[in-house]
């Protein structure tokens, strides 16, 4: 089963046991924030990727530069522990990780969650490789991909307990789109994809052939 199909299963089991006016308050804020064009305003590829150095779930931190000196890195950055579908996201991720790895390129997740959090969602979802806490969502933002929330969504987090101010630690009500990026050794960006609906992302096979394409290049 592809990804998407997985994300659509869960999808569709949600809509039927969602609390009353929960479902379509998440549609129509997904709906606003697709209408909005933000996602076609964030950096694309070609585009320099903005450096970074974060911290990962032991709080050491990791510099873009040191994992670029390895070769390309893949960036996925999802919701946080709460978001089931980003559960289901880095779970197929984790299973062609070594796939990702075999091709000469390092996978890392960022979210803008604590290390306490992203503890958790490596150990719940077994994975090999690090999540990394884009403090205050400053990463997305230069990326382009932190929106704050509307206001009539909020109170449908809470209700499900995801009271993201207490979550980031920021007290804002702010998200990265769910976005995955390739970041080749010279620090641009070789493939972007940015999801404003957090119901649909791109099946992680599609890295491979931007990686083949990238370590092609390398041994030309």
């Amino acid at each position: 089963m592809t990804l998407q199909n997985q994300l659509d299963d869960f999808k569709s089991q949600f809509k039927t046991m969602a609390p009353e006016g929960a479902f379509e308050a998440f549609a129509r804020s997904t709906q606003e924030l697709i209408d909005s064009g933000q996602a076609e305003r964030a950096l694309k590829a070609g585009d320099a990727a903005p450096d970074f150095v974060l911290t990962d779930s032991d709080r050491n931190n990791v510099a873009l530069k040191d994992l670029l000196a390895n070769g390309p890195v893949v960036l996925t950055f999802y919701r946080g522990v709460w978001c089931p579908y980003c559960n289901i996201e880095l779970k197929a991720l984790e299973a062609v990780a070594e796939d990702i790895r075999s091709r000469g390129a390092t996978l890392v997740a960022i979210s803008m969650q604590g290390a306490a959090d992203s503890r958790k969602s490596q150990k719940d979802n077994e994975l090999s490789f690090p999540i990394l806490t884009d403090k205050n969502g400053e990463l997305a933002e230069k990326l382009g991909i932190r929106w704050t929330l509307q206001d009539y969504v909020i109170p449908v987090h809470d209700g499900f307990g995801v009271h993201l101010p207490r979550i980031h630690g920021d007290g804002q009500w702010n998200l990265p789109m769910p976005a995955r990026y390739v970041v080749d050794t010279v620090g641009k960006i070789a493939y972007a994809e940015v999801n404003p609906d957090y119901t649909r992302r791109p099946e992680p096979a599609d890295l491979f052939p931007v990686l083949d394409s990238l370590a092609a290049t390398a041994t030309a």
